[in-house]
């Protein structure tokens, strides 16, 4: 089974090809919340307790490499890649 770690680096290696279920895996596994999609939108919104900024993610395949970077940022800064 990999580590929350691993995926991490994993998806840092190559954000270029994520999918949004192994984002969105990450996410919540590192402690993102993600707030119930609205209806008729395809993107989805996360956040974190002490972070006051929201992550916007669109449903696609694949993932933009902007949005995958900016959830590595905020994952590095906010997230727990320590649990597993």
């Amino acid at each position: 089974m990999n580590s929350i770690r691993d995926d991490f680096d994993r998806i840092k290696n190559n954000p270029k090809n994520v999918t949004f279920k192994d984002l969105d895996k990450l996410l919540r596994d590192t402690g993102f919340i993600r707030r119930p999609q609205k209806s008729g939108t395809s993107h989805f919104v996360y956040k974190i307790e002490g972070c006051f900024e929201l992550l916007t993610v669109p449903y696609a395949k694949p993932v933009g490499e902007v949005y995958v970077k900016k959830a590595l940022k905020l994952i590095q800064i906010y997230g727990n890649l320590d649990e597993d």
